[in-house]
């Protein structure tokens, strides 16, 4: 539990950290906090609140117009979001199954965000295993899909400001030693641009 009282103690990660470059974005995301605070109603088979805590380990980048792997390829009132501002939620549902969580990134007007991929556990576990129905700490949040799921994370967070105090926002962590860079997972379109960050020694990341 010291991740959960360090990261209560450290502030959102400021608009203008999102507001720069999305490459220079997601790799410095990589070793960054997601913290999500629960309400008693939100636990499951729980009556206390929980402050959960994961650390970044996997992200990936997607830049807007000229990536044609990106939601903002073409602009749609799904992706208007990716245009700002910086620092806001994107979250969707994915192939009618699970959640996927964003953060909106570039100066407002210019299309961006980075895909949370995986994490770490670092406070509220047991919660985190209640959400995933049992599964092992290795694979709490390995995976988009499992991320949003152990963090109790859907499309009510859509559009959420995550540079403010609340249930959910990103906070400044450890960096790791290196990170390293390969193409993204589970694309068609330019499949080749090394745009996924994460940390080569972390045993938290997907794949």
């Amino acid at each position: 539990m010291r991740g959960a009282v360090a990261a209560r103690l450290a502030p959102p990660l400021a608009a203008d950290f999102f507001a720069r470059p999305t490459l220079e974005v997601a790799r410095e995301l990589v070793g960054a906090l997601v913290v999500r605070a629960l309400e008693p109603a939100e636990v499951p088979e729980g009556r206390e609140a929980a402050v959960l805590v994961a650390r970044l380990v996997e992200v990936e980048a997607y830049l807007g117009p000229q990536d044609p792997a990106s939601h903002a390829y073409r602009r749609t009132p799904r992706s208007a979001i990716m245009w700002g501002p910086p620092g806001r939620a994107y979250v969707y549902f994915s192939y009618g199954n699970h959640h996927c969580m964003n953060v909106v990134t570039e100066p407002e007007g210019t299309a961006g965000a980075v895909l949370l991929r995986a994490a770490e556990p670092l406070g509220g576990v047991e919660v985190m295993q209640r959400l995933r129905r049992g599964a092992v700490v290795r694979d709490l949040l390995r995976g988009p899909g499992r991320l949003t799921q152990a963090l109790a994370v859907d499309r009510r967070f859509n559009g959420w400001d995550l540079t403010r105090p609340g249930p959910l926002y990103l906070a400044r962590g450890q960096p790791p030693a290196q990170v390293a860079t390969s193409p993204r997972v589970g694309i068609r379109r330019a499949a080749d641009r090394p745009w996924r960050f994460f940390d080569p020694r972390s045993p938290f990341v997907s794949r």
